[in-house]
C-alpha cells in the first residue's frame, strides 16, 4: 500500500506559496510566512525529499507537479502522427469476411482496413463482423466490403497531424483507431492512400513513456 505523506499546516501553506510564485527562493517562501529561511528550512528539506517541491540552484523552488506537467506537454511538441503510428493491417474489398476474421485474429487487431484498387474504401470492425454472424450469412463468400463502414463516414488522420489531436479525435468519437491517409487526386477524383495505422492503443504507450520519462504520477 502507498505511503501518502500528511502535511503540516505549515507544509500546506508552503505548497501554496510556491504554486502562486515559482520559481521563488527560500527566503521569499519565509518572507511570505513572516519567518526567517533557518525556520522554514526543513520544512523545504521534507518537501523537496517527497517529491512535492522541486529546488533549482540560483533559481528557486517550484511546484513539482506542475513542472512535470509542463514539461509533459513540451515532450509532445513536435510529434507527429507519422512519428508514431504502425503499420496498416488492409484486406481487399472483395475478400472474404472470413478471411477478413482469420487476419483479424493473426493481427491481435481490432478493426481492418479495407482498400478498392489500392485505396482507402472503409474499415471493418469486430462489431460489424458480429453484427454480420448474427445476420445468419455465409462468411466465405460474401465480400467483407458489404458488411464495412464506407467512406465518408469514417475518421482519418494524416501524417502531419500533432499527436494530441489525433488523440483526441479517438477520445472525442470513442473509436479505437483511425487509418493514417495521404490524400491524392487521380483521374480527378480524390483518393486516400493508406500509409499507417493510428490506435489507443499506441498513443496510450508514447503518453505513458512521455509521463514516466518526465517523472509524472509517482
Amino acid at each position: 500500500m502507498e505511503c501518502v505523506m500528511e502535511l503540516t499546516s505549515r507544509q500546506k501553506q508552503i505548497v501554496e506559496i510556491v504554486k502562486g510564485n515559482a520559481p521563488i527562493t527560500s527566503q521569499k517562501i519565509a518572507s511570505h510566512l513572516g519567518l526567517t529561511r533557518s525556520a522554514i528550512r526543513a520544512e523545504l528539506t521534507m518537501l523537496t525529499l517527497a517529491g512535492i517541491l522541486s529546488a533549482k540552484p540560483r533559481v528557486g523552488y517550484l511546484y513539482s507537479e506542475s513542472e512535470n506537467l509542463n514539461a509533459f506537454k513540451k515532450s509532445l511538441d513536435g510529434i507527429k502522427v507519422q512519428d508514431v503510428c504502425s503499420v496498416p493491417v488492409v484486406v481487399n474489398e472483395s475478400d472474404s469476411v472470413y478471411d477478413g476474421i482469420v487476419l483479424m485474429f493473426l493481427e491481435d487487431v481490432g478493426s481492418l482496413i479495407v482498400l478498392s484498387e489500392g485505396h482507402l474504401a472503409g474499415i471493418v470492425s469486430r462489431k460489424d463482423i458480429i453484427k454480420a454472424s448474427m445476420g445468419n450469412i455465409d462468411m466465405h463468400t460474401v465480400p467483407i466490403g458489404l458488411i464495412m463502414t464506407r467512406m465518408p463516414n469514417i475518421y482519418l488522420s494524416y501524417p502531419s497531424d500533432h499527436i494530441y489531436n489525433a488523440a483526441k479525435r479517438l477520445v472525442d468519437h470513442d473509436i479505437d483507431s483511425v487509418p493514417v491517409v495521404e490524400k491524392k487526386k487521380k483521374d480527378g477524383a480524390v483518393v486516400y492512400d493508406v500509409i499507417g495505422r493510428l490506435t489507443k492503443t499506441t498513443i496510450t504507450k508514447l503518453f505513458v513513456e512521455t509521463l514516466e520519462k518526465n517523472s509524472v504520477g509517482d
